[in-house]
């Protein structure tokens, strides 16, 4: 997902926006805005094996009618099936494999009352229609998101992330509910394409001209199910990997006066980019299906194989497409690694924020490596912990007044990524990340599959990569919401470097200082250093900004912009 104003160049204040209904549309119902938290134990229980979905969109009316046969397997025996699914929906018929299901419809809720004893497997089919939730500002809100072409003619797209999959589908919504395949077929009208997850099977072409589009995607993730849209056109290529693997490249664009210079514009950073990727953190997870981007009529998300880009292909001083790159890393971090709970949340969006700089850094150095990295400095906001150590949903770590870090996950978990860099070096930290991301340190096209991570998990990695504990690293960045400052005594002779906390606890972290120009590291493994000094010299603490730390400048700017509004 993108954070709101991620015109980075500007580092303009981050608000995040009140989700609010449409006049006139059905209201949505608690339980389905929750996606994660604390699971049902029947759901806990489920395996979820496949699921294919049918989708038939009715832009006229805003209506979509879906068919969902969906098959699981009981890890432990339940009482009966409980997925979520949007009140809005009206449920016309259930069966389980092939017979009728009693069932009831608690808020927010489908209940099928067929109990599985362990080990057992059922396919669930289910009829249902209705008018989907309107996303009024997507993707920070969430649904189906009706529109037109300049020229008249349908455009629509779905975006799910932040009240989650049962927005348009039963299922269950929680980042470990991933399906290990989906099947999906979507009935659009004449003339439009649809274009989604995964592997394109088939278009078949009904007797009224109509055309149903055939898919089939790899373990996506909850919010990763797609409905694009639209009278697109298509750039399409391949990509020759350096693992020795061919990646089929797809770019999907409404059609426009100069649409297609731009479009062949945005397509041709595809290469480089993946480049990019596969060199610094390992194989793209999803190459036997593709690369592919649509043009939505929404900001942008990152559907997995089928990012959603309308970001109106604006040009940056950084030269790259910010938001299709944002979205493009995380196949890899929200794709192919997965949070299984919200509350690790970080891990999608600190470390796609953290790839842009580091992009930056790679195509034309440290100068704008920096560069970018001062813009996010400047949104970071501390209001509250990025980690909280305990099962929550989306909303409770990406929404501020529910107590959640907001814009923090992404520009303070990237500079806690910038920061760990630095301390254990390169080669570490590449190391530690790519175990996490593949659960393997030997990452190949065939010997990967998307897997689930945590914040624990990635600390554990870290120590063994490092050779080093640094839970007093995690704990000052991720679990407080407070930065460690740095206090400091300047004498004639003397430089006495001290870390503050609040929590009284040591932390660890070296420092560089400049004297009359020549940089050293010095050790506070106690949280306290000392640097003795040459007469008359001038000092600069942290020259590079290697460290993440208080800033009563950034503080002070940030109040004044807020008073200025």
């Amino acid at each position: 997902m993108i954070p709101l104003l991620l015109a980075l160049a500007s580092a303009q204040t981050v608000t995040l926006p009140v989700k609010l209904p449409e006049k006139g549309q059905p209201p949505i119902s608690a339980q389905t805005q929750i996606s994660g938290g604390e699971r049902p134990a029947e759901q806990a229980a489920l395996g979820f094996r496949r699921a294919e979905l049918s989708f038939e969109p009715d832009p006229a009316r805003r209506r979509l009618a879906g068919k969902a046969v969906l098959t699981f397997e009981a890890r432990a025996a339940v009482p009966r099936i409980m997925l979520d699914l949007d009140a809005n929906f009206i449920v016309r018929a259930v069966t389980v494999d092939g017979r009728p299901a009693r069932f009831e419809r608690p808020d927010g809720r489908l209940v099928v009352a067929h109990p599985l004893a362990k080990g057992a497997r059922a396919a669930v089919a289910i009829t249902y229609d209705g008018t989907p939730h309107v996303a009024l500002n997507a993707p920070w809100d969430d649904g189906m998101v009706w529109s037109r072409t300049a020229d008249g003619r349908s455009w629509y797209a779905s975006t799910t992330e932040g009240y989650g999959c049962d927005i348009l589908w039963p299922c269950l919504d929680f980042p470990s509910g991933e399906p290990d395949e989906a099947l999906l077929h979507i009935t659009v009208a004449k003339g439009l394409k649809a274009p989604s997850n995964g592997k394109l099977l088939g278009v078949d072409t009904l007797p009224d001209g109509r055309t149903v589009w055939h898919w089939r995607a790899r373990q996506p993730n909850t919010y990763a199910i797609a409905i694009n849209v639209g009278p697109y056109e298509e750039v399409s290529g391949t990509y020759r990997s350096r693992y020795g693997n061919t990646i089929p490249l797809h770019y999907w664009y409404v059609p426009g006066t100069g649409a297609k210079a731009k479009a062949e514009g945005l397509f041709a950073e595809f290469a480089p980019t993946l480049d990019f990727f596969e060199r610094t953190i390992g194989p793209y997870p999803f190459g036997d299906e593709k690369v592919g981007v649509v043009e939505t009529p929404h900001k942008g998300m990152e559907h997995q194989t089928i990012n959603a880009y309308g970001n109106g292909y604006e040009k940056k001083a950084e030269g790259f497409d910010w938001l299709f790159h944002h979205e493009f890393a995380h196949e890899w971090f929200a794709n192919q690694l997965t949070a299984a709970n919200w509350d690790d949340y970080w891990l999608h969006e600190g470390f796609a924020s953290y790839m842009q700089p580091l992009y930056g850094r790679w195509r034309e150095g440290e100068a704008r490596y920096a560069v970018m990295l001062e813009a996010q400095r400047n949104a970071i906001a501390n209001l509250a912990p990025i980690v909280r150590d305990r099962v929550l949903t989306e909303e409770e770590v990406y929404e501020p007044a529910r107590g959640g870090a907001g814009t923090d996950i992404y520009y303070k978990g990237s500079w806690t990524l910038h920061t760990l860099r630095w301390l254990i070096g390169d080669d570490a930290f590449f190391r530690a990340v790519r175990r996490l991301v593949y659960g393997r340190p030997d990452p190949k096209p065939g010997n990967v599959t998307p897997r689930y991570g945590s914040t624990r998990e990635f600390e554990r990695i870290v120590a063994e990569e490092s050779g080093r504990d640094l839970a007093w690293f995690f704990d000052a960045y991720l679990r407080r919401a407070a930065l460690p400052e740095l206090a400091t005594e300047l004498t004639a002779d003397r430089l006495t470097l001290m870390w503050q906390t609040g929590k009284g606890e040591a932390f660890a972290m070296p420092i560089e200082v400049e004297v009359n120009g020549a940089v050293q590291r010095v050790a506070m493994d106690d949280g306290r250093g000392t640097l003795s000094l040459p007469r008359d010299a001038h000092v600069v603490i942290d020259p590079a900004a290697r460290v993440l730390k208080r800033s009563i400048a950034v503080e002070e700017m940030q109040a004044w912009r807020r008073q200025a509004k």
